[in-house]
């Protein structure tokens, strides 16, 4: 009996320390930090002739957003990929977007009507989605979302990645048919916004407005457009 005790009294040891392995090992899991996903770098402009592009002050205020479309692959909810070059010659709003994203489910009813009001107008909205493929099928079919949608989770990254942005959603792309970026909103857009940087898109393909200078009245008038709803909203309640 005597010689017994040792050995069970091992084994029970042993049996608490493989208990307290696997525990560990679960918490350790479960508490650990989410993986941080780093922005790939900027896509290149393209390159013109004598010099390389400049970059547009958008805005965002960052000096990494290219002055040109950044042309990369992403397929659409059929498996198709889609270049954003295969609309060039089409005035384009890109907007991208995620399911989670409460704004973006704000904005899309919008973006559709932006669609509808600017048919004849060789306009194209393009969603891209960077969110899980299921997740973004469901809800195109559930908002009856009609203008192409592009999606991937990290093919999704690399796109915001390649437009100088960080991973905050949303943000729309204003681009014109010869794939100039005229500005980048970023945030929920409103209507008063999308009208007033349409007018200078339109003045830019009329040839009445340069680039740069479309780009510097956009900016002045979103922050006036943001000064006024924030001061109609009223002063933020004190807990």
């Amino acid at each position: 009996m005597s010689g017994r005790r040792p050995l069970g009294a091992a084994l029970a040891v042993a049996g608490l320390l493989l208990v307290a392995a696997v525990a560990g090992f679960l918490l350790q899991r479960l508490t650990a930090p989410a993986p941080t996903l780093r922005p790939l770098p900027p896509a290149p402009a393209p390159t013109a002739p004598g010099g390389p592009a400049p970059q547009a002050p958008a805005a965002t205020g960052r000096s990494s957003i290219p002055a040109e479309l950044p042309d990369f692959a992403l397929p659409d909810l059929g498996g198709t990929p889609h270049r954003l070059s295969d609309w060039r010659g089409r005035t384009l709003l890109i907007n991208f977007w995620a399911t989670w994203c409460e704004p973006c489910r704000r904005e899309i009813p919008l973006l559709e009507t932006i669609r509808r009001e600017n048919a004849d107008k060789n306009l194209e909205i393009i969603g891209i989605a960077v969110d899980h493929e299921d997740s973004v099928r469901k809800m195109v079919k559930d908002l009856g979302i009609a203008y192409p949608v592009l999606v991937g989770e990290k093919g999704g990254l690399a796109a915001v990645s390649a437009f100088g942005m960080d991973t905050v959603l949303p943000f729309t792309v204003f681009a014109d048919p010869q794939g100039r970026i005229v500005t980048l909103k970023v945030g929920e857009l409103h209507r008063d916004e999308a009208a007033f940087i349409l007018a200078r898109l339109a003045d830019v393909a009329a040839g009445t407005l340069t680039v740069p200078a479309a780009r510097e009245r956009i900016e002045e008038e979103i922050r006036h457009l943001a000064a006024a709803r924030a001061a109609a909203a009223g002063p933020t309640p004190r807990n």
